[in-house]
C-alpha cells in the first residue's frame, strides 16, 4: 500500500472523529440548556403566580413591562359596525430576577419556551376588542425568550377586531381616528406599569394596502384609567385613516350630477309631449331615490346630517323641482289656451257687432249721412281704435324691464307664460346647481383642512 493511501485513510479517520466530537458537543450543549431550564424553572424553584420584583429586585416598586408591536395588515374598516380588523405581532419585555442563569461564557444567548404558563405573564388585555384569536397553523405562533440577565421577551401573532367610534359628519370627505388600547386587567399601577419601548414602539408593514382608506400616520400615547378598584396602566395607538375620495366621486357624485342634468332635458321638450316629460321626470326621481337609499344602507343611522346627505338631498330636490316645473308648465299652458279661447270669442263678438253696425248703416245711409262726420256708432271700428289710443295715452309710462326685454328676444308663441317658464328654467336650474356646488365643495373641503 502506497503512502498516498495511508494519508487518505488517516484523513478519513480524523474526519469521523471530529464529526463525532461535534455531535457529542451539541448533545452536551442541549443537555446543558435542559439543565439550565430545569434549574430555573424546576418544581419548587419558580412560581409563575408571583409577580417579579421591581428594578434591582426592589419589592416596593412596580414591574415595568415594555411593549412594542408590528402591524402586519389591516383587513377592513367597517363604517356600519364602526370597527376595524388588524393582524399584528405583539411583544412584551420585562425583567424577572428569578430567571437569571449562566450563559456558559457567552455560548448560551437565550432560552426559548413555547409554553406561556411556565413563567409569570402580565395580565394585559385589549380594552376595545370585539373579537380576537391566536394563530395556531402549523404550530402556535408564540415564543418566550429568557436571557441570561433575567430579561423575558414574549412575542405572539394575533388577529383582532376592534371598536372604532366614528364621526361621519364629513363623510365621505372625512378622516377617522381608530385606537388600539391595551391595559392591565387586575394589577394596579402600584404593581404593574406598561411603557412603550424606546426607539420605534410601533412598526407598520411596507406597502400597507387598504381598499378605501389610507393610513396617514399613527401616534402612541398613555391612557391610564381610574376606577373604584384603583388606577390601571394603559397604552394606546391612534391610527389616523384618510378616506379615499376617488371611489365616492365615481360611484356617487358623478352619477348624481348626471341624473340631475338628465332631468333638465324636459325643459327642451315640447309642452305637448306630456308622456315623454312625465316619464323622464318620474324615472330620474325614482333613480335618485334608489341611489340615496343605497348610500344610506351602507351607513349607520346617526342622529346628525352627513355631507353625503346634503348632496343627495339637494340633488333629489333638483330632480323633484324639474318634475314640478313641468306641472307648472302644464297648468300655465292650459291657462294660456283658455285665455286664447276667450280672446277669440271676444274678437268674434266684436266682429259680429261691427258687421251688424255696417248693415244698419247701409240701410239708413241717407238719414245719417249729414251726421256721419260728427257722430260715431259704438260698434264703428274707427271709434274703437280711437278709444284704444286714448287709453294708451292716458296710462302712465312704464320703466323698461330688463327681464322682459331679455325674454322678448326668445321666439315664444304668442308670448305664452308656459314657454317663458321653460326658458327661465333652462337658465335658472343650471345656475343654482352650479352655485350649490361652489358652496358645497368650498364648505366641506375647508372644514376638512381645519380638522387636520
Amino acid at each position: 500500500m502506497g503512502t498516498g493511501h495511508y494519508f487518505w485513510a488517516i484523513f478519513y479517520f480524523a474526519s469521523l472523529c471530529s464529526a463525532s466530537l461535534a455531535n457529542n458537543a451539541k448533545i452536551n450543549f442541549r443537555e446543558k440548556e435542559k439543565k439550565v431550564l430545569d434549574q430555573i424553572l424546576g418544581a419548587g424553584k419558580y412560581d409563575a403566580r408571583i409577580r417579579p420584583s421591581g428594578i434591582n429586585g426592589t419589592e416596593n416598586l412596580p414591574t415595568y413591562v415594555y411593549v412594542n408591536m408590528f402591524l402586519r395588515s389591516i383587513s377592513k374598516i367597517d363604517d356600519y359596525k364602526m370597527e376595524y380588523s388588524v393582524q399584528l405581532t405583539f411583544r412584551e419585555q420585562w425583567t424577572d430576577e428569578r430567571l437569571k442563569f449562566d450563559d456558559i461564557q457567552g455560548r448560551l444567548k437565550y432560552l426559548t419556551l413555547t409554553e406561556a404558563n411556565r413563567v409569570w405573564m402580565p395580565d394585559l388585555f385589549f380594552s376595545n376588542e370585539k373579537e380576537g384569536h391566536f394563530h395556531n397553523i402549523i404550530m402556535p405562533n408564540v415564543y418566550i425568550r429568557i436571557f441570561p440577565n433575567g430579561s423575558v421577551l414574549y412575542s405572539i401573532r394575533i388577529s383582532l377586531t376592534l371598536a372604532c367610534p366614528m364621526n361621519l359628519k364629513l363623510y365621505p370627505l372625512d378622516r377617522q381616528i381608530c385606537s388600539l388600547r391595551m391595559a392591565s386587567y387586575g394589577w394596579t399601577t402600584n404593581d404593574l406599569v406598561f411603557l412603550w419601548k424606546e426607539g420605534d414602539p410601533v412598526q407598520v408593514v411596507k406597502n400597507l394596502h387598504l381598499p378605501r382608506f389610507t393610513l396617514e400616520k399613527f401616534l402612541t400615547d398613555y391612557c391610564n384609567s381610574k376606577t373604584n378598584t384603583g388606577e390601571y396602566s394603559c397604552l394606546k395607538v391612534d391610527l389616523l385613516f384618510k378616506r379615499e375620495f376617488s371611489y365616492y366621486l365615481i360611484q356617487i357624485y358623478i352619477p348624481c350630477c348626471m341624473l340631475v342634468i338628465v332631468s333638465w332635458v324636459s325643459f327642451w321638450l315640447d309642452q305637448g309631449a306630456v308622456p315623454a316629460r312625465v316619464s323622464l321626470g318620474v324615472t330620474t326621481l325614482l333613480t335618485m331615490a334608489t341611489q340615496t337609499s343605497g348610500i344610506n344602507a351602507s351607513l349607520p343611522p346617526v342622529s346628525y346630517t352627513k355631507a353625503i346627505d346634503v348632496w343627495t338631498g339637494v340633488c333629489l330636490t333638483f330632480v323633484f323641482g324639474a318634475l314640478l316645473e313641468f306641472a307648472l308648465v302644464n297648468y300655465a299652458s292650459r291657462s294660456d289656451m283658455h285665455k286664447e279661447n276667450m280672446k277669440k270669442k271676444r274678437r268674434d263678438l266684436e266682429q259680429a257687432s261691427i258687421d251688424a253696425a255696417s248693415d244698419l248703416l247701409d240701410t239708413d245711409s241717407n238719414a245719417t249721412f249729414a251726421m256721419k262726420p260728427l257722430v260715431r256708432h259704438p260698434g264703428d271700428p274707427m271709434a274703437l281704435e280711437k278709444l284704444r289710443q286714448c287709453e294708451v295715452h292716458m296710462q302712465p309710462p312704464k320703466r323698461p324691464n330688463c327681464c322682459k326685454t331679455w325674454l322678448s328676444k326668445f321666439p315664444t308663441r304668442q308670448c305664452s307664460r308656459s314657454k317663458r317658464i321653460d326658458v327661465i328654467s333652462r337658465i335658472t336650474f343650471p345656475l343654482v346647481f352650479a352655485l350649490f356646488n361652489l358652496v358645497y365643495w368650498s364648505t366641506y373641503l375647508f372644514r376638512e383642512e381645519e380638522d387636520e
